[in-house]
């Protein structure tokens, strides 16, 4: 099962928290990859509308519209990955930590988050092992999930109608099916972010005075 550690390339902070997610999953039995990061700078508007994705989602007070749009163009890439190599992918952000081993043969329908929410109130799952999602309505981040080709396919078709925020927008009204690992395996080990404004970081559990708003 392939891997993937969106990194922002030529970014000091993001290319070090990649290589620290790459280093934390090793000692898992796990391989990682980088995968080159969709920036403002690759006019991702414009890579969503040839893809007939609508922006009008994204547009909210927590973040800079470019950099949201950048952002769940970088997963939707690796969605387009999994699709076209008809394999089950890994996909990481640059933060995220691995604490826990996931199983290479591990049973899962379709997308399931194996990470600790990263902002907010959240639920904890009651079960061990695989369940239906219920830490929140939605994904309280997208840091780390594993998704299908089934799954990665559903997630386009649904973003051509009410694409967002990737995390928000990998949600149960969306998608019934999601599913959560519990004991969770993965958190976001943030100290900066390359997307939201201070509105936005201001519910996050590591938001403190030191916490970068970068540009990028």
């Amino acid at each position: 099962m392939k891997a993937f550690v969106i990194t922002i390339e030529g970014h000091t902070k993001s290319e070090q928290a990649a290589k620290r997610c790459i280093k934390s999953a090793k000692k898992f039995g796990m391989n990682v990859e980088t995968f080159k990061a969709i920036t403002p700078k690759d006019k991702p508007q414009k890579m969503l509308e040839s893809r007939e994705i609508p922006v009008t989602g994204f547009k909210e007070v927590y973040s800079r519209l470019n950099n949201l749009l950048a952002s769940f163009m970088s997963h939707y890439s690796l969605w387009e990955l999994s699709v076209k190599l008809n394999e089950d992918i890994i996909i990481f952000e640059h933060d995220a930590v691995v604490v826990g081993t996931i199983p290479q043969d591990i049973q899962f329908d379709k997308v399931m988050t194996f990470s600790k929410p990263s902002y907010g109130k959240f639920n904890t799952p009651t079960k061990i092992g695989v369940g239906p999602l219920v830490q929140k309505q939605y994904f309280g981040g997208a840091h780390g999930y594993i998704v299908s080709p089934e799954g990665a396919q559903e997630l386009m078709d649904m973003a051509k109608i009410n694409a967002r925020a990737t995390d928000i927008f990998m949600n149960t009204d969306n998608f019934p099916w999601l599913e959560e690992l519990y004991p969770w395996v993965c958190y976001a080990a943030d100290s900066f972010t390359t997307i939201q404004n201070t509105k936005g970081c201001l519910a996050k559990h590591r938001y403190s005075e030191g916490y970068d708003i970068e540009d990028v």
